[in-house]
């Protein structure tokens, strides 16, 4: 425990310790719980119970097992803290190993959460977890970005110097999947300085992955058309939207014919290293979350890196997701090997 703690404080956070001790292990054994239930919001304890029901079922149709569930949490801020009630921002930091195949997987999640504590007949337990799905807000499109949706960032240097002002390249680019993934596995739980770091920061950091892949900037000049970046320029936000919103790049990746293409596939298993994949969880057409291929199970299905939850070497589906409805659709696209 930190230094000043006070003995309320100690109480409320050992129900937090509690907390995470049943979170791992409802990340990895479905049964219903014999011990005592630290929580008791009604809502969470039933979405908790049916999404163990769906993880039961999904790694049964993966042949893979959960083996342990490793989560630490940050307290983030202390909201109210009481003698009756406290409330927390915590971070949950949560690695996840499984077997498929002899070979076993470690995945990576960071999650928020808020809970709140209370005091019943001396004793603390969590009234309410609230849990923020930032996958289903997608960036803006059509309007231009607010300064309150991104970081607070300096102005950085301009980038594709070679295309500014002819809107496209002459240069031939290999597309450099290595180097894509590499980025993305450097990057993925943390927004790199260089750019501007967005709340919803999912198709930001994958056209981050592309760019760092050797992927051509196809600048116009117009928000709506091409794909670039060039930050703040003297206080303006410089951007197309198809850098920065899952919907406007899978429609630009679908249209494009030069500079960076990509093809549509039916199978995730057509994939590879460095291709691109959009959720659209409700099943209405407009996609609002994108990942970055980074990894295959032992069975060849294709693992993913993510910001905005940030995640690495996650399960292409995204089933384990709050996120994830049965109206989800997807849109797989391979991306050229050369441009």
């Amino acid at each position: 425990m930190p230094k000043g703690d006070t003995s309320l404080e100690r109480e409320w956070k050992s129900a937090l310790y509690t907390y995470v001790n049943q979170y791992n292990r409802c990340e990895i054994d479905y049964r219903p719980q014999t011990s005592e239930r630290i929580v008791t919001d009604p809502e969470f304890v039933m979405e908790r119970g049916e999404r163990m029901a769906r993880l039961d079922e999904w790694y049964r149709k993966r042949r893979a097992v959960p083996l342990r569930s490793e989560t630490s949490a940050k307290l983030v801020r202390t909201l109210i803290d009481g003698s009756e009630e406290a409330v927390a921002e915590v971070q949950l930091y949560s690695r996840l190993f499984y077997e498929k195949s002899g070979i076993t997987h470690r995945e990576d999640r960071i999650e928020r959460e808020r809970l709140t504590f209370l005091r019943e007949n001396g004793h603390w337990i969590i009234a309410r977890v609230e849990r923020e799905v930032p996958e289903r807000r997608p960036a803006g499109e059509g309007r231009p970005y607010q300064q309150a949706d991104f970081v607070q960032a300096v102005n950085r240097p301009l980038l594709n110097r070679e295309v500014l002002g002819q809107g496209r390249s002459a240069i031939r680019h290999i597309y450099r999947r290595d180097l894509a993934v590499a980025y993305a596995d450097r990057w993925w739980n943390a927004g790199n300085p260089a750019y501007e770091e967005f709340d919803v920061d999912c198709t930001n950091y994958v056209s981050q992955c592309l760019f760092a892949g050797e992927a051509p900037i196809h600048y116009t000049g117009r928000r709506e058309a091409g794909w670039w970046y060039k930050g703040y320029v003297n206080g303006a936000e410089m951007w197309s939207y198809s850098w920065a919103v899952s919907n406007s790049l899978a429609r630009y990746l679908s249209g494009s014919s030069w500079g960076l293409t990509a093809t549509e596939v039916d199978r995730p298993e057509q994939l590879m290293l460095g291709d691109v994949i959009f959720y659209d969880w409700d099943g209405d057409g407009r996609f609002q979350h994108s990942t970055v291929v980074t990894a295959f199970d032992a069975g060849g299905m294709p693992l993913v890196n993510a910001h905005t939850v940030s995640s690495r070497h996650r399960y292409w589906d995204y089933r384990d997701s709050y996120a994830w409805t049965e109206r989800t659709v997807y849109r797989l696209f391979h991306i050229a090997d050369e441009f």
